[in-house]
Order: structure tokens, then C-alpha cells, then sequence
């Protein structure tokens, strides 16, 4: 078998999942219900955020809140100050993809 298989949650309750970590990409799975949340944090990464269930809330540095639904790509430069969260009723369901990998960066 030449492929790699990964596999990810389908559940709706809250999950942080590490996909793929291989040095080059990172991919991450994310699933918040209402009132989830990352912690708040600098991106580590250049960073995609691709929307495919509900809606997402990001806080930016010191931007008001941005709000993006289902069929979004939010792009975040390296070292943004990040607030992630859900505050609708909707469950929120993204992938998450940084490239370069984090491994890529100075520490």
C-alpha cells in the first residue's frame, strides 16, 4: 500500500486532533460546540482554517471578533495573537492546516 491513511473524529463533542505532523504540513481537526474554545495563543505557523460545519469566531490581535461560516478559508499570518471560540448554537467543525510546519520555525 502506497497511500497513507489518517482518520479523524465524526462525533460532535468537543475535539483537538492532530492529523498529520510529518515536518512539512500540519494538520490539525477541530470540532467546538457552543461555548468551546482554543486557548488563546500566538500562531505558531503561517495557518489556514478551513470552515466546513457551523460558524467560527476569531479574535485577531486587537481586532473586534470576525465571525466565518461553512465554506470559508480564513488565513492567519505567523505569530498572530489568536482568540478561536464558538458562541453559536450550531456545532463548529474545521480543519486546520499549517505551512510550513511549525518545525519550519525559530522557537
Amino acid at each position: 500500500m502506497i497511500e497513507k491513511l489518517f482518520e479523524y473524529s465524526t462525533a460532535d463533542t468537543k475535539a483537538i486532533e492532530r492529523i498529520i505532523s510529518d515536518g512539512n504540513t500540519d494538520l490539525n481537526h477541530m470540532v467546538l460546540p457552543k461555548g468551546g474554545a482554543l486557548p488563546i495563543h500566538n500562531s505558531n505557523s503561517n495557518v489556514y482554517m478551513i470552515v466546513i460545519r457551523g460558524i467560527l469566531t476569531v479574535k485577531l490581535g486587537d481586532q473586534d471578533p470576525n465571525k466565518y461560516g461553512k465554506g470559508t478559508i480564513l488565513n492567519i499570518p505567523y505569530d498572530t495573537r489568536m482568540d478561536v471560540f464558538n458562541e453559536n448554537e450550531e456545532v463548529m467543525e474545521m480543519f486546520v492546516i499549517k505551512a510550513p510546519s511549525p518545525y519550519n520555525y525559530p522557537k
